[in-house]
């Protein structure tokens, strides 16, 4: 059916690219880029014997012109952007100059300002809609399929919905004292920002870590869970209809918690240049060399996460409760793909999320968040690829 340039090699593309082999009828033949090309080869080299043809390349995302190249020498009819969110932009602008449909998991940052907005992006609205092709922004779990649970309570249960708790648990184990389960450089930016949520209307910031409470999750139990802010919040609070009320919350051990502010105590979070040596570095990239990658956790880690949305408000006048969810094996998806449930929640989406608009049944000219499409065809997707989703019409609440 069609052809996909799939930027980046990192456990969330090698996930992405062993689905899209899972589903040669649409994915017919893919390009893996990324600037090690090494890593591109490894990942094929898994998949030898797979119907979907498979292409490597080694790429240098930074440069738009670089990327309008390859897009021009592969055809691609859609590129999956899987590679580091900084470069979000530069793979957009080559997407606009070739004319080819974009996807992405996670939003625009800048790389020298911890600052998680949709602006950058959102800007783009016209130019993509002039251009007559489709961009579709964080399509991995959250956010991704967070967004698409809303959409889909809002279109079968409720007339209103006032409040979400989105919900990100992982309760697996790595066995190492301290390790990141997805980009540590990424992971920890968005960590130690502060915390902020939607309510009535207006923003309302926290120090960082500050909110905490406890939530007995299904399948893996009472665990702790901190208030930070996630980029679905900016969608969700314009995309959802009356809604007063969401935030985003995500566990983390006490051993996690303790290490994080241990580096932060001696610095080795910071994103500002230091001199070392007669060279600059960035105390955080530094300490994402030293930490182990995330790719690599797949064999070690043991037990399961559960990621999702907590709903609250009105259906023909009454308070109705919904709780959509889905808990993920880690060991499962190992087994599967060779790749943690970190990068398998995020993976499976980016796939779906291709496939529908390969198939044309997500399309549209423009710059879109998931929330904006009919949820139906991708909550069945779900099912169907390896992330079922269990509903709890009576869940527990959180004040």
């Amino acid at each position: 059916m069609g052809k996909a340039l799939i930027i980046g090699a990192g456990g969330v593309a090698s996930v992405a690219i062993h689905k899209c082999c899972q589903n040669p009828d649409v994915f017919e033949e893919i390009c893996i880029a990324s600037r090690t090309k090494e890593k591109c080869d490894a990942i094929k080299n898994k998949l030898e014997g797979s119907q979907t043809i498979i292409h490597t390349a080694q790429l240098d995302a930074d440069n738009t012109e670089a990327v309008i190249d390859l897009i021009k020498s592969f055809k691609p009819d859609i590129v999956i952007n899987l590679a580091l969110p900084y470069q979000d932009l530069t793979i957009m602008d080559a997407c606009l100059a070739t004319g080819v449909d974009y996807l992405d998991t996670a939003n625009y940052e800048p790389p020298d300002i911890p600052k998680f907005e949709y602006k950058w992006q959102w800007a783009y609205r016209e130019k993509f809609a002039q251009a007559g092709i489709t961009a579709l922004l964080g399509s991995g779990f959250d956010p991704g399929v967070t967004g698409i649970f809303c959409a889909y309570a809002q279109k079968h249960y409720f007339d209103e919905i006032h409040t979400i708790d989105i919900v990100d648990a992982n309760a697996g184990d790595h066995g190492y004292p301290f390790a990141t389960n997805f980009n540590p450089e990424i992971n920890i930016r968005e960590i130690t920002a502060n915390g902020r949520y939607y309510e009535n209307g207006a923003w309302i910031e926290t120090e960082p870590l500050a909110v905490k409470k406890e939530y007995d999750l299904p399948q893996i139990g009472p665990k702790n869970i901190y208030l930070l802010y996630h980029e679905e919040l900016e969608s969700l609070a314009i995309n959802i209809k009356g809604i007063k009320k969401i935030r985003f919350w995500m566990t983390f051990s006490d051993n996690y918690i303790n290490h994080l502010r241990v580096l932060e105590n001696v610095g080795m979070t910071s994103i500002e240049p230091i001199n070392f040596e007669g060279q600059q570095i960035i105390p955080l990239q530094f300490l994402k060399a030293v930490l182990p990658d995330p790719a690599s956790l797949g064999p070690r880690t043991k037990g399961k996460t559960n990621i999702g949305c907590i709903i609250q408000g009105t259906k023909d006048g009454k308070p109705r409760t919904y709780y959509v969810y889905n808990v993920c094996d880690h060991q499962e998806c190992y087994a599967e793909v060779g790749s943690q449930a970190i990068s398998y929640t995020t993976g499976v989406p980016a796939m779906i999320g291709a496939m529908l608009m390969l198939k044309g049944i997500w399309k549209k000219p423009g710059v879109f968040n998931v929330e904006e499409f009919d949820p139906d065809p991708f909550m069945e997707a779900l099912n169907k690829c390896g992330l079922p989703w269990q509903e709890d019409f009576s869940p527990t609440l959180l004040d």
